[in-house]
């Protein structure tokens, strides 16, 4: 039996695909994008994440410490990462939950025992699971056994991907995913290094061979000002959406800023803090601009 790493099972969520679905987290992502709102699920090796707010400075996490990494400082409790060992000794002992550990590996039976609790939703919604992180092929073969799994009970499965996988390993599970949300951030593939250290090549091609086999792929475009909001990608990105047969909808993902604080709370610094978020009629402007080309656009989802 196949087993990943997951970060999250989030349930009731309504912007992940069609109806209510439960949304699981999957840990491990090849890109690095600068604006990313979910770096909890980059590495694919469990971490420990620190609610700086919930500290009460009372050292425990110092002194059962295995590795003597947690240090106690005026400002609070901080950690030596680079020589934490995650024995997950801080985590347990944190009388508050300032520490917590991301990062849990399970069985394929396990998750779906979990994605079952609330099948009664999406029967009445139209809903079923999507498979988020991350990138969820960044672990296929369980992926696909929770795909095989989901399939074989009639839930309605949704992949999230960037795209950046070997081409088999996609066509692979196209037969058991109802729905592909798959991400397009930048056409150019000198913007696309730089703001997520991976060529694009491979995502651009593997979307056209997707949409020769899989009839249901929805675009989804994060929109963030000053990188890739400019009338030259997005006329680039609405003529190769129309071309792929396909593509169903695009949708336009606002840029929001929960990413800063996640990545404080991982240690990381953060790139784009001084970004601000668009306007809606700024995005309205882009959804029309799409419809130009005969997509069918939406904001959000």
């Amino acid at each position: 039996m196949e087993t990943g790493v997951v970060t999250n099972i989030q349930k009731y969520c309504i912007h992940d695909g069609p109806g209510i679905r439960t949304t699981v987290f999957m840990k491990g992502c090849p890109l690095r994008c600068w604006w990313c709102h979910n770096p909890e699920g980059l590495s694919q090796q469990s971490e420990i994440v620190f609610f700086e707010g919930r500290c009460i400075k009372c050292g425990i996490c110092r002194e059962v410490c295995q590795a003597r990494t947690a240090n106690q400082t005026k400002e609070g409790s901080e950690q030596n990462r680079d020589y934490c060992i995650l024995c997950g000794r801080c985590v347990s002992a944190c009388p508050t939950g300032a520490r917590q550990m991301v990062g849990t590996r399970m069985t394929g039976a396990e998750v779906v025992t979990e994605i079952l609790k609330d099948r009664i939703f999406y029967d009445d919604s139209g809903g079923g699971v999507t498979f988020s992180g991350g990138e969820p092929l960044a672990q296929p073969g369980f992926l696909k056994e929770l795909l095989e799994q989901c399939q074989a009970r009639g839930i309605h499965t949704a992949v999230d991907t960037c795209g950046y996988a070997p081409r088999e390993h996609l066509l692979a599970i196209a037969p058991m995913t109802n729905l592909f949300l798959y991400d397009l951030k930048i056409m150019d593939d000198v913007k696309h290094r730089q703001y997520t250290s991976i060529s694009n090549t491979t995502i651009l091609e593997n979307v056209v061979a997707l949409g020769a086999v899989h009839d249901n792929i929805w675009i989804r475009v994060p929109i963030i000002p000053g990188i890739n909001d400019d009338d030259e990608n997005l006329d680039a990105l609405a003529q190769f959406a129309a071309s792929i047969g396909g593509v169903r909808q695009v949708n336009l993902l606002p840029y929001h800023k929960t990413g800063i604080a996640k990545f404080k709370r991982l240690g990381q610094k953060y790139r784009l803090e001084d970004i601000y978020e668009p306007v809606p009629e700024q995005i309205e402007r882009f959804r029309q601009k799409l419809c130009i080309y005969g997509l069918t656009a939406k904001i959000g989802g």
